[in-house]
């Protein structure tokens, strides 16, 4: 995410920070709102559906990355458990489950009470997101696809490959 503006710019709507970065980054994307952007972010296995939007009544930015497949609900359990696992290791942000709509998503909101959004923490904050996401996906695949125990899940991809065969 190359920062052609300055990364002390700040703006009071931080959805308009987000639109630069989305330009910049070639997202496609959509602002609904003022206070609303969602963008599709092609990751190494999935698009990825996110959602932005800024809460005036709580000096918040807050995102949400969706998974682009439907957890069936013979597989919900063990979902909650690899959230779980997972939850445990992440320092910013946390996974979640919609069971209305099926869905796994990242979340992360940034509190800026009195503060301004700087271009560096928008884009620390999609950052941060789709290094999760991008990280724990093949977790939530083998789960839902392939029927795997969250642990099993888990572990399998915790590997990181170094180095070249």
């Amino acid at each position: 995410m190359g920062s052609a503006t300055s990364s002390c710019e700040r703006m009071a709507n931080p959805i308009d920070l987000v639109e630069q970065i989305a330009h910049r980054n070639d997202w496609g994307h959509e602002r609904s709102s003022d206070d609303e952007l969602t963008l599709i972010v092609g990751g190494t296995l999935t698009d990825y559906h996110v959602s932005i939007n800024w809460r005036h009544d709580l000096e918040a930015l807050h995102l949400a990355c969706a998974f682009d497949f439907k957890v069936p609900d013979n597989k919900v359990g063990e979902i909650y458990r690899l959230i779980g696992q997972i939850n445990e290791q992440l320092w910013i942000g946390h996974f979640d489950f919609w069971g209305r709509d099926g869905l796994v998503l990242f979340r992360h909101g940034l509190p800026l009470a009195g503060t301004l959004a700087s271009v560096g923490q928008c884009e620390a904050l999609m950052r941060s997101a789709l290094e999760s996401c991008e990280r724990y996906y093949q977790a939530f695949q083998f789960v839902v696809w392939a029927g795997k125990p969250s642990r099993e899940a888990l572990v399998s991809t915790m590997f990181e490959t170094e180095g070249q065969a």
